[in-house]
């Protein structure tokens, strides 16, 4: 009988890809799985390779949802009795840790970000503090520990002193055609001959640049996509209206991962531009550079360690020092006009895309499995 391994993730599994690569590794390696999230009101029907549960709770946000998700998680794990546990992010830690510990069953935790550093908690101090103490009680007690770069690994190493390991949130290969640009644009109903940036991400929160690229559409013959969601939506399209950009700035909802691939193909130029405002962002090495990697366009980005060493080392665009609308309307203005850098960056991408696939950085993954839950294949 094939051990049965729950993941936990607070998200709508729909667009959790980093989740959906962890279950089909596991599937692949003889797991029994079975991925627990949530179902939002706008929740698209989910039909997934293995078992997939989605809790609809009353409160959608806030402490009260973060209680009863966790509560009703708890006894879900009690009464599924799987024989191993993987926790991804601290708001699913304290029930997968007591029922480890219930149990006695092994328990991989994943840390998608430094949670405790986001900023959507730097203001609200009793929050935080909260976060803080179960972060505390746990963390030095855990054995297998993930998260997603070297730099928040080594945070947690030295804090908790665990051993981390690394496995970044890079795509599955993506099957790339060299199709003409504006033949797909035609498809997509994008301008056929304009200069197209993307920003996507389903966090376009605060400090995430968004604000900032909108302004800076004012001052370059671009246009700008905006692929996802994120609370800084509404205030984002009040922008667009306000300083009269419809026809330069177009927004689309949250996709399929193969949908959304279609869009950043048919872009010219990924934007990554989270601020140097909170610990978490500065450290952050964001799922949508290696999106835009395997799709192939170069990248403009905040001149953050994680991202720049990213950037640097395969030559495949630029950082800015300072997020501010002017900086990266210059940017822009500066990619636009060049052919040749335009075209070294093309083929650098090639292998860039064939070194950050999921298929290289599993292998990280799945040792850290077997260590944890043992080879299922080999029982």
């Amino acid at each position: 009988m094939a051990i049965k391994v729950v993941i936990s993730v607070i998200s709508d599994l729909n667009t959790d890809q980093r989740v959906h690569r962890t279950a089909h590794a596991l599937q692949q390696m003889g797991f029994d799985v079975c991925v627990v999230g949530r179902l939002l009101p706008n929740s698209k029907p989910l039909s997934r390779g293995y078992k997939t549960v989605r809790f609809k709770l009353w409160f959608t946000k806030g402490p009260l949802f973060y209680f009863f998700y966790n509560l009703r998680l708890f006894f879900y794990l009690y009464g599924y009795k799987p024989a191993a546990l993987h926790a991804n992010d601290l708001d699913t830690l304290l029930p997968n840790f007591l029922i480890s510990k219930w149990f006695n069953i092994p328990l991989v935790y994943d840390s998608h970000e430094f949670f405790t550093g986001v900023p959507e908690l730097q203001n609200r101090k009793w929050v935080r503090l909260i976060w803080e103490k179960i972060e505390e009680a746990i963390f030095p007690k855990l054995k297998f520990v993930s998260t997603v770069n070297a730099s928040i690994a080594n945070l947690y190493q030295s804090k908790y002193n665990v051993q981390v390991s690394v496995i970044r949130n890079v795509p599955m290969a993506v099957e790339y055609h060299n199709e003409d640009k504006i033949a797909l644009r035609q498809k997509l109903s994008l301008p056929k001959h304009a200069f197209i940036a993307i920003l996507q991400g389903n966090g376009i929160n605060v400090h995430r640049g968004a604000e900032q690229a909108v302004a800076a559409m004012q001052f370059v013959d671009a246009c700008l996509i905006i692929a996802g969601n994120g609370d800084v939506l509404p205030q984002l399209k009040q922008m667009v209206a306000d300083l009269n950009l419809s026809d330069k700035v177009i927004f689309k909802p949250s996709m399929p991962f193969a949908d959304l691939c279609k869009y950043t193909m048919a872009a010219d130029l990924g934007l990554t531009l989270d601020l140097d405002t909170n610990l978490n962002y500065k450290l952050s090495l964001p799922n949508k550079l290696f999106d835009y990697i395997q799709c192939r366009i170069p990248i403009l980005a905040s001149n953050l360690v994680e991202v720049a060493k990213i950037i640097k080392t395969y030559d495949i665009g630029i950082t800015i020092n300072k997020v501010v609308p002017l900086d990266i309307a210059k940017a822009i203005h500066q990619i636009k006009g060049d052919d040749y850098i335009q075209e070294k960056w093309k083929m650098n991408l090639e292998q860039a895309a064939l070194d950050l696939t999921w298929f290289n950085e599993k292998q990280v993954f799945c040792t850290l499995i077997e260590k944890a839950f043992g080879n299922p294949l080999s029982n």
